[in-house]
């Protein structure tokens, strides 16, 4: 049975698990992760197409029952908190397909976007509204969606209702894929002063831009102001209308 403490809601229907991954396009070379298998039925889809699945699960049970259920196929499961798991053991473009507790998916996805051996591509099914944020553009951005893009191109796949899960959960489900960027974005970046930046203009979601960076970064609301003005961004907006570019030309001038 699904354990509703650790977020488990399983999904059987295979044409839907196949929708799935196809999106991260595997073939006979690729090396898949898949964290959170439960009982194996996205596992049994990824293993007729990849060269090897390695499947990350923090179930003691059904990390000790997964193995048995697929004799001679090229599948290591580990018992382990894939916020804790080493992703540098894992060969290069390696992908991730998985559907994610929903209380756990900003976690992983700050863990893959950030970690020095990034995947190749991110498939992940998610809350819808989780999904919705992460590929958010101007006007509806939030922290989540900022620190995903920075690092990915960001797009939804396939919604999901909530009716196809055991048990069904209160929201409907979709599909998110992450890119990684081949390069970095911007250059001479300061990842640290970015999102001190980011979280300080985010800080008071309903205040307008210069009351919120002026109480998070302890600075005079004349001064934010004038940078505001000074690189062309409007003082009296606020945080979820400014896209990345934003943030970065925000950012050098305020470490200037």
């Amino acid at each position: 049975m699904p354990d509703k403490s650790l977020g488990q809601h399983w999904l059987k229907n295979r044409e839907i698990l196949q929708h799935i991954a196809a999106f991260a396009e595997i073939t006979n070379q690729d090396t898949v992760l898949e964290i959170g298998p439960g009982p194996g039925t996205l596992t049994s889809v990824l293993l007729s197409n990849a060269k090897q699945v390695i499947a990350v699960e923090f179930d003691e049970d059904l990390a000790n029952k997964l193995p048995g259920q697929f004799p001679g196929k090229n599948l290591q499961v580990i018992h382990s908190d894939i916020l804790s798991f080493d992703l540098n053991q894992l060969p290069a473009n390696y992908k991730v397909v998985a559907n994610v507790p929903y209380y756990i998916t900003s976690k992983i996805v700050q863990l893959l976007m950030t970690a020095d051996n990034k995947p190749g591509i991110v498939v992940l099914l998610v809350q819808k509204e989780v999904a919705e944020r992460l590929a958010a553009v101007g006007g509806k951005h939030s922290i989540l969606s900022v620190s995903a893009q920075l690092f990915a191109d960001v797009r939804l796949g396939d919604k999901v209702p909530a009716h196809f899960f055991e048990p069904a959960p209160k929201v409907d489900s979709q599909v998110v894929i992450l890119q990684p960027h081949d390069e970095p974005l911007f250059d001479d970046f300061d990842q640290k002063a970015f999102f001190r930046t980011v979280k300080a203009g985010f800080s008071a979601k309903r205040k307008k831009l210069t009351s919120s960076l002026s109480a998070g970064l302890a600075m005079e609301k004349n001064d934010v102001r004038e940078i505001l003005e000074r690189i062309s961004i409007d003082p009296e907006q606020r945080a979820e209308n400014l896209g990345l570019d934003d943030w970065w030309k925000l950012t050098q001038e305020i470490n200037k």
